[in-house]
């Protein structure tokens, strides 16, 4: 079927990566333009979903009743069975593998593997341009790749070695930089009755890490190596018995790395959130975000003090039990309060740290220790927390492959990191009345007892955000001999003196050294707080 130009067919690659699911015209274009996005781009969405209905529904209008393609609440909906899409269908034939794996058949894991690797003809996504396919590609390459390696493990499990050679050695070829995959393909050799092939292979994965990375293969390659030299009987032979590679761990992180537990403590008197909490656990809950395949990720935006911090420790803690490799915590500090914002570079060196990685051993450069962090999280299940990121570029070499999972905060929107990378973005505003009075109560007990009109008027002044009540709570802890009505006069007071003229100047003067770049040493603000100033100094 003709579709059209590049630009129009990667419209439907996205549309029937999304199938039954509503597509926003600004996803399509961040999906579609990467960088410089023309004036023109909503117009060019228009008139590519226009060309696809004529090529897949010709001579049936727009509206007509039954529409494939039908336009939904400033979006568009490519209306069909999403095991229509072979990407989709790959990943449900994989989920049916592994719960064959777990089942304890090797055999008929092995067949359902090889029906899933059936769907796969040359790239994903040849010949369509734009960012989501770039990541698409991508990530659906990574899924391919773990189901061959775990194909492989049930084929050694199966006695089936020899078989499995050929399919390793392209993998192999394709992701030179995969141990798993090489050890894999080292051990297949080895019970194929090719030891010399077998050692090559080490002595080449030895070179291209010293070369390309300049560190040693992970300690379970040594191994395997040392084992082989030896000809240890644990290896089996001819069909002897397996050490099956999925029960090991991964071949790029050492035995004797540490667990990290790195999340802070939960935020005390936490309310609220239920509805969000509940959807943002099924978007990654296990089975449903396909683990393995692509790392989940969720990022929650919002203004400050609205509690975007707790809302993801509280988050984090409740999947605890899904991620038993760890959890990982970083600081990103996009907010400037604590200094300049991290680099990615930084927050990579910190990570590495945490996974027991030596100073002399972190690469340089960013592509480099991205690389590594990679590596050693590669078949881990480990929890991301990256706090107050300040951009999607800082963001994405901090997201690892497959069975992890990234939390992120940001008091910026990352529309691109939904369209690009899947992540699933949660904005958040205030608490609603209900709440932020139960919280505010949970934090002062017996002290608003009887005097609920002023703790209704605090309330509202806090303008439910969670910081503002909790400050609000520490003052009225710190002055328990004054009275709560002239405590809330004081903070009525101080916010009157917010929309003072005073004020006013001082957030003009506060914008124009920051638009000038005058006079400061810490980075501009987000554009959220400039356009804020701007409010403040127009009034």
């Amino acid at each position: 079927m003709p579709l059209g130009p590049p630009k129009q067919r990667a419209v439907l690659a996205l549309l029937a990566s999304r199938a039954g699911e509503v597509v926003g015209v600004d996803h399509i274009i961040d999906a579609l333009w990467d960088g410089d996005i023309p004036q023109t781009a909503t117009n060019g969405v228009h008139t590519y979903v226009a060309g696809l209905r004529r090529a897949l529904e010709p001579g049936r209008g727009r509206r007509a009743a039954g529409s494939i393609l039908t336009s939904v609440s400033g979006g568009y909906c490519l209306r069909m069975d999403p095991e229509q899409v072979d990407a989709t269908l790959f990943a449900r034939r994989h989920a049916r593998a592994r719960r064959a794996r777990t089942g304890g058949s090797p055999d008929e894991a092995v067949r359902r593997y090889e029906e899933a690797l059936a769907l796969w003809h040359g790239d994903a996504y040849s010949g369509v341009p734009g960012p989501f396919a770039a990541v698409e590609r991508t990530r659906l390459r990574d899924l391919r790749l773990t189901a061959v390696e775990e194909w492989a493990a049930d084929m050694l499990e199966a006695g089936r070695h020899a078989e499995a050679v050929t399919e390793l050695s392209a993998a192999v070829g394709e992701e030179p930089l995969r141990e798993k995959l090489r050890w894999l393909l080292m051990l297949t050799l080895y019970r194929s009755g090719r030891q010399a092939h077998a050692l090559a292979v080490y002595t080449e994965t030895r070179r291209l890490l010293n070369r390309e990375l300049g560190i040693e293969p992970g300690a379970e390659l040594r191994s395997l190596h040392q084992q082989i030299l030896a000809g240890h009987p644990r290896l089996g032979r001819g069909g002897g018995p397996a050490v099956p590679p999925r029960t090991a761990r991964p071949a790029s992180a050492a035995p004797d790395l540490s667990r990290p537990v790195q999340l802070p403590p939960l935020a005390r008197g936490f309310v609220g959130r239920t509805e969000e909490l509940d959807q943002l656990a099924e978007l990654l809950d296990d089975e449903r975000g396909g683990y393995g395949a692509s790392t989940p990720i969720a990022v929650v935006d919002g203004p400050p003090g609205v509690g975007k911090t707790a809302f993801v420790l509280e988050l984090a803690h409740r999947l605890l039990d899904r991620f038993p490799d760890g959890q990982l915590y970083v600081d990103l500090c996009g907010t400037g309060r604590q200094g300049r914002p991290l680099t990615a570079s930084d927050a990579l060196e910190q990570l590495l740290a945490s996974l027991g990685v030596e100073r002399s051993r972190m690469p340089a450069d960013v592509a480099g220790r991205t690389t590594l962090y990679r590596s050693l999280l590669h078949g881990r299940r480990m929890l991301v927390v990256l706090d107050e990121a300040l951009g999607a570029d800082q963001l994405r070499p901090l997201i690892p492959r497959g069975s992890s999972c990234v939390l992120a905060t940001s008091r910026q929107r990352f529309s691109g990191l939904a369209a690009r990378d899947g992540a699933h973005v949660l904005t958040m505003g205030p608490l609603a009345d209900h709440d932020a009075a139960t919280l505010l109560t949970s934090l002062c007990g017996g002290r608003l007892r009887g005097q609920e009109t002023a703790a209704v008027r605090l309330v509202r002044l806090c303008g439910g955000l969670p910081l503002a009540l909790r400050i609000a709570a520490e003052e009225l802890a710190a002055n328990p001999a004054v009275p709560l009505s002239a405590l809330v006069e004081g903070f009525a007071a101080a916010c009157a003196e917010r929309e003072s003229p005073r004020h006013r100047e001082a957030a003009l003067i506060r914008l124009v050294e920051w638009e000038a770049g005058t006079g400061r040493e810490t980075p501009a603000p987000p554009s959220r707080e400039r356009a804020g100033l701007r409010t403040a100094a127009l009034r």
